[in-house]
């Protein structure tokens, strides 16, 4: 009989210490977010972006395309000849735009700095969404050092399988996270074949559901094609001017 009783005692208590002990991922979740804070000095940045896998030269165009389940989506970027101070720090401003069957429905202008080993930080967005030519909303837009937004990083300087980071932060608004899956790919598009991309996951804990994969070739200096893992659509290089 005490024996018995012992065992139960025991059983018990383990069960009891399991149910109150944080399952890991939940408790690196917790503390990835709350000690997130990037240590940023303006003096060891510059607005010339020259890493390989995400150049921007002002004045380089690149446009993609995609079939989506709503139409043809196209989409602009340009790396334009402007800088936009954003909490001490001279960023380069890229504006990007979306159109859904030429109806532009998305505007936005990123601010991106280069850290001195050569990482790329993405410091934050102004973003607009359209509906017959005006502006109904700008969520997502967030800049670093307002209302505890923080920058991210957008592309590292040595990429390495398993890097994980934050690409920015603005909490409840912005929080796209990225890892990255393999080296060495392959890429075909529109534009061409290209070698030796990086192959990055995307995601937000924003949505669970919102993820895809991206490829970076340093033959274009930027994202060469994006694929939906929820839906399987294609956003593909098309041209670079």
């Amino acid at each position: 009989m005490i024996t018995v009783i012992v065992f139960i005692v025991l059983n018990t208590l383990f069960i009891s210490n399991f149910l109150s002990t944080p399952k890991n991922n939940q408790k690196s979740e917790k503390l990835y977010e709350t000690t997130y804070n990037p240590i940023i000095n303006p003096s060891d940045f510059t607005s010339k972006i020259t890493n390989k896998y995400f150049t921007l030269s002002p004045g380089k165009k690149m446009v993609y395309e995609g079939n989506t389940k709503d139409g043809l989506e196209k989409i602009e970027t340009y790396v334009t000849n402007e800088t936009r101070m954003v909490n001490e720090i001279e960023t380069t401003v890229v504006w990007d735009r979306v159109w859904l069957d030429g109806e532009l429905i998305e505007e936005t202008f990123d601010w991106y700095a280069q850290d001195k080993e050569g990482n790329v930080w993405y410091f934050g967005e102004d973003s607009k969404e359209f509906e017959n030519g005006k502006v109904v909303s700008t969520k997502g837009s967030w800049e670093t050092g307002i209302n505890g937004a923080k920058p991210g990083i957008i592309m590292k300087a040595n990429p390495k399988v398993g890097d994980s980071y934050r690409q920015e932060y603005y909490k409840g608004e912005a929080e796209d996270m990225a890892d990255v899956v393999s080296l060495g790919e392959k890429v075909i598009v529109p534009f061409g074949t290209f070698n030796n991309c990086i192959k990055t996951l995307d995601y937000t804990p924003l949505d669970p559901d919102l993820k895809e994969n991206k490829y970076y070739c340093s033959e274009v200096g930027g994202a060469t094609l994006e694929i939906s893992l929820t839906s399987g659509e294609k956003v593909e290089l098309i041209s670079i001017e």
